[in-house]
């Protein structure tokens, strides 16, 4: 039996297969930018059309701002300025916009992705916050 889920996937292919097959079907929005200082949007998942309305496929190359608006708090996005600029992780919330211009609340976490200790990409983890019931 393996030991981890390393052990188990037997190469850095089969990682990679499996990982692309989790984000693919997240029900989970995922959101990867490109680690430049106008981070580019690189990868949007499934989930990010059912989130945010855009399909994925029109957003690579884009600026992930495309879904603020005038409701979203700029002290959140403040923060989240700070925290790429250090290199941290980010969670919060904040209004954004679907395509068709609804506001929205979402939550969503941001991650560093690193190779030999140097960030080459942002990946965004999101979803809708539920109302408050």
């Amino acid at each position: 039996m393996a030991s981890s889920l390393i052990d188990a996937l037997g190469s850095q292919t089969g990682g990679l297969t499996l990982l692309k097959l989790l984000a693919d079907n997240s029900f989970d929005s995922i959101l990867v930018t490109d680690a430049s200082d106008r981070g580019r949007i690189i990868y949007a998942n499934k989930a990010f059309k059912k989130l945010t309305g855009y399909d994925p496929s029109a957003v690579i190359g884009k600026d992930p701002r495309i879904l603020q608006g005038p409701g979203t708090d700029r002290k959140v996005i403040e923060r989240i300025s700070a925290t790429l600029k250090s290199g941290g992780r980010f969670e919060g919330r904040a209004v954004n916009y679907r395509k068709d211009g609804t506001p929205f609340i979402m939550n969503w976490r941001m991650f560093p992705l690193k190779d030999a200790g140097k960030i080459i990409a942002w990946v965004a983890i999101q979803r809708e916050a539920l109302a408050a019931t």
